[in-house]
């Protein structure tokens, strides 16, 4: 049987680079690959770890170039055969004294949070081995921003027969609204980062749909996850939570216990599910 694997992205830093560390304290049995896109910092966050006493290794991986996905999922069948865990953690978001116009940041931040993490996913999915755990890390604003759509919109997302196909057209309108400055009046809230995390969390239960039909034996979990307000670089310096706090939920959905049937396509906060 070949070994177990877990990859966890965007993971040089912050909430990604703490549950790197949750794993391993874990004592995850396998191997903890951390990804990151630039090699100089993933390498360096590795080594921080290996001081610390975790084995860990370092994969290069840009959520937002498809082919590095690829790279990524032909080393994992070639080295493992198969995949046990996918923390799909890596994002990013404008602050908010940014000067680029709206337009541009909900392009650029759509292109990271969505189909970055859409690619990684398309890439990765079918590796999953049976038990497999997916967490898409999203965020309580994608709750908050979902509350703030126009009926209709908030009808679409809650749509629980919404295709994938579906949702990335939506994705793509609230770009091409942002960009023409009239996503408010269309329905869309004024949030780039918010859209972008509707999206993931409404991904991760299109995809839990499909592996409940496609796999059912296969006991196979995926959920997204809200970690908190968390100080991070993103986040910023005045957050509640520690990045070892915030790897907390992602880290227990993870390690979800072979046999456990829930939660599944979920969005988990503080451990407990949310209404959607």
């Amino acid at each position: 049987m070949s070994k177990k694997v877990a990859v966890v992205t965007g993971a040089n830093k912050g909430i990604g680079l703490a549950i790197v560390r949750e794993l391993c304290k874990a004592k995850f049995t396998g191997d903890v690959i951390l990804t990151a896109r630039n090699e100089k910092l993933g390498n360096e966050a590795v080594k921080m770890l290996k001081s610390e006493g975790f084995e860990v290794a370092y994969h290069h991986l840009d959520i937002c170039d498809q082919g590095s996905a690829k790279q990524l999922s032909n080393f994992l069948q070639k080295t493992y055969g198969g995949l046990d865990v996918l923390i799909n953690n890596a994002g990013m978001a404008f602050k908010n004294d940014a000067t680029e116009p709206f337009g541009e940041q909900a392009e650029v931040t759509m292109r990271t949070n969505f189909w970055g993490t859409l690619w990684v996913c398309h890439a990765l999915l079918p590796l999953l081995r049976p038990n497999a755990r997916v967490v898409n890390v999203s965020s309580f604003v994608s709750k908050k921003a979902l509350d703030t759509c126009s009926p209709q919109l908030q009808a679409k997302f809650r749509d629980t027969e919404l295709s994938e196909e579906e949702l990335c057209l939506l994705m793509g309108q609230f770009v091409i609204a942002a960009q023409q400055g009239n996503h408010q009046a269309q329905g869309w809230p004024n949030t780039a980062y918010g859209t972008t995390k509707i999206g993931v969390t409404v991904l991760s239960r299109i995809q839990a749909h499909i592996l409940t039909k496609t796999r059912a034996a296969d006991g196979i979990l995926l959920n997204a996850c809200c970690p908190g307000w968390v100080r991070t670089d993103m986040a910023g310096s005045k957050a509640p939570k520690s990045p070892e706090e915030g790897a907390q939920t992602p880290t227990y959905l993870a390690l979800l216990p072979v046999g456990a049937k829930e939660p599944h396509g979920q969005l988990v906060w503080d451990k407990t599910v949310q209404q959607w």
